[in-house]
């Protein structure tokens, strides 16, 4: 280490004080760099990526508390803030940021507040990118363009350009200034423009030169045009041409740019123009003259692949390992172009999820897709698989189809109790006459659960014909062996279809003795007590205050519950 100079002469003392300590910053890189490396080693769903991920994010945070951007000037060894160096990489290799940076002409970061959670990962993943990418492959500066980036702003040179020998000194000074992309609409006080540029600021003080309307509607229609995808314009002229040109060879062609334009357009996530691709070679291979039976099943190929197990499966699991989420419009479209035969891969695929918002996603998305194939739903009920079949009888009774009514019906003699009981639930959320009719045989159904499930189900309906069965459940000896929560199930359900009909029951349960002086289980004159509360006539409010002193706590409270539901 070099000794320290003198205060009168030392450099440093001639750097502004920083804003905030330069600790923050130089904390925030190592953040970034282990985060950059971490994202080089390990797959994007890993637990060590993600918690680097996240260390680096929190960096940022005591910056943002100071300032709402940061500048930092690139060199080729150094990053360097408020003209203090803060990070240090003397090689000049592969792994070094600055250099990574520098080499490719980027002389200085500007990151805006906010980056850490809107733009940071597509920024790690472009350095890794470039650190690993070949000769022929984009350099940084293009890969940064297509990204199209809002909260990270770069200044740069033409490396090539930089080193050349100017032809005199106005040329060496342009050949050093750096350029801001994303500022263009912020003119500098001194710009200068490449030959045939026309400057609008020459034209300001002219007689005819638009307003400020006109102009403001000038960079609207820019940003419009710049922010638009080009690809799904790419499909529809491929398209065009397909349809246009009915020489064989150039057809053929086509055909195998779209092949690989798909592979490339699900590698990069953009399902909407996935499904724009697959919608529209549809109507092409049944639209165009002249079209060859070859080449038509060549164009429909590319729907049916993907809807195929194992191209949607590796769809599915990309999407699970994303950090992003997609849009739920573009995977809704998408699923709207898969062939029916698709339904079973996403129904098996959602107990694997990993992530439950990619989860709530897709159950969105293939419910619109079940919705459209309904016969293929129905059909799915019944199949072997069994996680397949689970999930249709969950769609079936989100979806409230009707049609499945019979499917789910015949699933109340399987011997799997999970089965039964998803049935049931499908069946009352379905809830048509004819769906309710099929539960009542579930009243007498061995596990626990199901009988439950359908005896509350008839409760919230108020299903009157269930109510000879549900009788029949209260006098029999099952209740004596039942648990709490399922003998008030059944309570609650008698309560609120039997009406005044039903008061003589409960109130022998209730109030009367048996030999001996003996009543009732308290538990049995408790839910006894509920059932004539929901009852709530005035007879049954008379019975329930014969029993309002009763000794036993349990039924006492019942018995006051009950009346002050039925008073109120």
């Amino acid at each position: 280490m070099l000794p320290s100079a003198p205060p009168s002469t030392s450099p440093v003392d001639d750097r502004p004080e920083p804003p905030f300590p330069v600790a923050l910053v130089e904390e925030m890189l190592r953040m970034f760099g282990r985060a950059v490396r971490a994202h080089q080693l390990y797959l994007p769903n890993n637990p060590t990526y993600l918690r680097a991920l996240e260390q680096a994010r929190a960096a940022f945070l005591p910056i943002w508390a100071q300032a709402d951007e940061l500048v930092i000037e690139v060199t080729d060894t150094q990053l360097r803030w408020e003209g203090h160096p803060v990070l240090n990489e003397p090689d000049k290799t592969t792994d070094a940021l600055p250099w990574v940076l520098y080499k490719d002409g980027i002389r200085e970061l500007r990151l805006l507040r906010d980056v850490e959670q809107q733009e940071l990962v597509n920024l790690i993943g472009i350095l890794t990118r470039v650190r690993k990418t070949s000769p022929d492959e984009d350099d940084l500066l293009t890969l940064l363009w297509e990204q199209e980036f809002a909260f990270v702003r770069y200044r740069y040179v033409d490396v090539l350009l930089e080193g050349a020998p100017p032809l005199d000194a106005s040329e060496a000074a342009s050949t050093q200034r750096l350029v801001d992309p994303l500022q263009v609409h912020e003119p500098a006080t001194e710009t200068i423009l490449p030959a045939g540029v026309v400057n609008l600021d020459d034209f300001d003080a002219t007689l005819y030169f638009l307003d400020e309307r006109e102009v403001e509607y000038l960079r609207d229609a820019i940003a419009d045009e710049y922010a638009t995808d080009l690809r799904g314009n790419v499909v529809g002229i491929l398209l065009d041409v397909f349809e246009a040109q009915a020489d064989p060879a150039i057809r053929d062609e086509i055909v195998g740019v779209l092949d690989n334009l798909l592979v490339h357009l699900l590698t990069a996530g953009q399902l909407r123009t996935v499904a724009e691709l697959l919608r529209e070679v549809t109507l092409a291979a049944n639209r165009a003259r002249d079209v060859t039976p070859q080449q038509r099943e060549t164009l429909l190929s590319l729907p049916n692949r993907m809807s195929e197990p194992e191209a949607l499966s590796q769809l599915l699991q990309s999407l699970d390992e994303r950090a992003e989420l997609p849009e739920q419009g573009d995977l809704n479209d998408l699923f709207e172009q898969l062939r029916v035969g698709a339904l079973a891969t996403i129904f098996s695929w959602m107990g694997r999820l990993q992530s439950p918002r990619i989860r709530t996603l897709l159950e969105r998305a293939a419910q619109r897709l079940a919705a459209a194939h309904t016969s293929e739903l129905v059909r799915l009920i019944g199949i072997s698989d069994r996680e397949v079949s689970l999930e249709a009888i969950r769609r079936a009774g989100a979806m409230r189809a009707a049609a499945a009514v019979p499917a789910l019906a015949r699933l109340m003699g399987q011997p799997d109790a999970d089965v039964r009981l998803a049935a049931t639930q499908a069946l009352a959320e379905i809830a048509t006459p004819g769906a309710l009719q099929q539960l009542e045989r579930t009243i007498d159904d061995a596990s626990r659960e199901v009988r439950v499930a359908a005896v509350r189900a008839f409760a919230v309906r108020v299903h009157r014909p269930a109510l000879a069965r549900i009788e029949a459940a209260i006098n029999g000896k099952r209740l004596q062996e039942a648990d709490l929560s399922e003998k008030m199930v059944l309570f609650e359900a008698f309560g609120a279809m039997c009406g005044d009909g039903g008061i003589p029951l409960l109130d022998g349960l209730l109030n009367a003795k048996g030999f001996f002086g003996r009543r009732e289980d308290p538990e049995l004159r408790a839910c006894a007590a509920m059932a004539l509360g929901r009852v709530g006539s005035a007879d049954a409010i008379d019975v329930l205050r014969r029993a309002s002193a009763d000794k036993e706590i349990l039924v006492r409270n019942a018995v006051n519950r009950a009346l002050r539901g039925g008073a109120s």
